[in-house]
């Protein structure tokens, strides 16, 4: 559906059309981001992928960070909905896993997660309340998720709870290693290995 399509339905207000319109600047931004990478995606191909001005783009969105943070979020969103069968507040190692291959065909959102993270260290960066809310949400949904897959005992005496920052950490990495040399490093494999590490002798809890 293009932008002139959501613009020509019924909005049912004010509210409902500005919440159409930002949905497809959001949608206009990660499918550019996937193609071209978020350094060569312009405000004003966004806006004119979405059937837009520039100018309307900057009604929502003021500066081209506010516009990455909010795809993002977005993606953020979709990565939650599509982990719901792990239940409530759990991500689920193996819903981890099938992000990272969906992540391994889309540099450019792999680009812009790593660069903003960093750049977000910068305490007055749109960037920083997402980056800080995302990474201690993450961490508390995989301690949840290695929790109800492995108990409470992991190799080296570790708990859930100091595992979960370091597979974070690990996810991370992997990420930044791929995209500096996508032909050494099998994102998807390298996930998978670490995972395996963290399981307990007996294998997986209810796979003994």
């Amino acid at each position: 559906m293009t932008a002139q399509d959501h613009g020509a339905r019924p909005s049912g207000g004010r509210q409902a059309q500005r919440a159409e319109r930002r949905a497809a600047i959001l949608e206009a931004a990660m499918e550019l981001i996937a193609e071209r990478g978020y350094r060569r995606t312009s405000l004003a191909a966004v806006a004119e992928r979405a059937g837009l001005s520039q100018q309307g783009l900057l009604h929502h969105f003021p500066t081209k960070e506010h516009l990455l943070v909010a795809v993002l979020e977005a993606r953020d969103r979709w990565d939650l909905a599509s982990s719901a069968a792990a239940g409530p507040g759990s991500l689920g190692t193996d819903t981890l896993a099938q992000l990272v291959d969906y992540n391994a065909t889309r540099p450019g959102i792999v680009q812009t997660y790593t660069v903003l993270s960093a750049d977000s260290v910068t305490e007055d960066h749109p960037a920083r309340a997402f980056f800080e809310s995302r990474f201690r949400a993450v961490r508390e949904a995989m301690a949840v998720a290695l929790r109800a897959e492995f108990g409470e005992s992991l190799p080296g005496g570790l708990t859930p709870e100091r595992a979960a920052p370091l597979l974070v950490a690990v996810m991370d990495g992997l990420q930044l290693q791929w995209l500096l040399d996508p032909e050494q490093v099998d994102m998807p494999a390298a996930f998978r290995d670490f995972v395996a590490l963290l399981a307990p002798a007996t294998g997986r809890r209810g796979e003994d």
